[in-house]
């Protein structure tokens, strides 16, 4: 088959540049989003307290440790955070219509998430399931040792998954350096599908969480 990144190896949004990575008939972002601006130009809301973090329902972007909120494990240095993790976005700024991804590219629905763990290995009914799933697919999915940054997967994938933590829809930061939590753009109800993986854990989470919760974002092709 064709290769879905049409021989690119990275796309540049912004400031930043993103390393890709082709899994299957899918072309992902090799490395968590972190840009401060949706692909028209305009500001995600940034730097919030925890009082507006926990009842916004705009899109809001927010780096592990930042400001005066509690770090109930990892690290609680921004400047590191930002440089190793990216950013961590609320589930508004995933579904805005201005575009967190740049054009061509999108936050992914559950089910394209479930196509790349199905393209690691995992049956189907494991897809479709809640909770730990699979066999291997969260190993193959974590950045390696030897990776920089890195976990303690085997990055078999090119995914390169990090443990990014996440901040709580109280505001605090939780988990940074253990889990890695990725948002999928599709509601279940009040909530939203995510994953996240576990530098304990062989297999992938699939569950929902409240929308104000602020995970880690990939990007994949159109």
């Amino acid at each position: 088959s064709s290769d879905p990144c049409s021989n690119l190896a990275t796309v540049t949004y912004g400031v930043d540049t993103y390393d890709l990575v082709a899994i299957g008939d899918q072309c992902w972002f090799a490395e968590n989003l972190r840009t401060e601006y949706y692909a028209n130009g305009d500001v995600i809301p940034s730097s919030l307290d925890d009082a507006i973090w926990s009842s916004t329902t705009a899109g809001a972007v927010t780096v592990y440790g930042e400001g005066t909120s509690s770090v109930n494990s990892g690290n609680d240095d921004e400047v590191v955070n930002l440089a190793t993790y990216g950013r961590l976005y609320n589930w508004y700024a995933t579904v805005d219509v201005r575009g967190l991804c740049p054009s061509g590219w999108h936050v992914p629905q559950d089910s394209e998430l479930r196509t790349l763990e199905m393209e690691l290995g995992m049956s189907e009914s494991d897809a479709n399931g809640t909770g730990y799933r699979g066999t291997d697919q969260g190993t193959q999915m974590m950045s390696s040792a030897s990776d920089l940054p890195a976990w303690n997967g085997t990055n078999t994938s090119g995914f390169s998954g990090l443990a990014g933590g996440y901040r709580d829809y109280f505001g605090d930061f939780y988990d940074g350096g253990y889990y890695g939590c990725f948002w999928s753009a599709s509601a279940v109800g009040t909530d939203a599908w995510f994953r996240f993986l576990s530098g304990g854990d062989s297999e992938v989470n699939r569950y929902y969480s409240y929308l104000r919760y602020g995970f880690s974002v990939r990007c994949v092709r159109d």
